[in-house]
């Protein structure tokens, strides 16, 4: 499967891939922990249909360390139990985000609740912040057909900074 559009050797889309990077440097080095961010960026990957940020998340993921019982049951992370409350806040969130059209009230007030009880001010800006990231990205690439399954973690480590 070819991209329609390869959006590392165009310009434009390399100069803003370059920007988008390092918005996302924000996130990265933020408090928001790694794991929840990998989590939140997978669940909201696999919503979008997203199959190159599936792949990547996927890695990065298992490459700091995430176990594959884990990363198997974001999917259906309501029915397992090997998430903690703070991660189910968050993976509510990215839900409740990355489907604003399918509800009038976009991210509920009980899913709100449930982030302010585990997180602090600067956690849930880099919470929201990769919200909208996350879903760009899936954006992104599911309209140039980026095509899965040769990401190498740490590969877009060049273009932040």
């Amino acid at each position: 499967m070819e991209p329609r559009l390869n959006l590392f050797d165009n310009e434009t889309a390399m100069k803003f891939g370059k920007r988008f990077a390092n918005a996302g440097l924000v996130v990265e080095q933020s408090s928001l922990p790694k794991a929840t961010q990998e989590l939140v960026s997978l669940r909201a990957s696999q919503i979008n249909g997203c199959g190159a940020c599936i792949d990547m998340h996927t890695k990065e993921a298992a490459a700091a360390g995430e176990t594959p019982v884990r990363l198997h049951l974001v999917a259906a992370w309501r029915e397992a139990t090997v998430f903690t409350e703070a991660e189910r806040a968050a993976l509510a969130l990215a839900e409740e985000g990355t489907r604003l059209a399918d509800a009038h009230h976009g991210v509920s007030d009980e899913t709100w609740e449930q982030v302010r009880k585990h997180y602090d001010d600067e956690q849930i800006g880099a919470l929201v912040a990769l919200v909208a990231l996350i879903n760009a990205a899936n954006r992104l690439n599911v309209i140039v057909r980026n095509p899965a399954g040769s990401y190498e973690p740490g590969m877009f480590a060049a273009m932040k900074g």
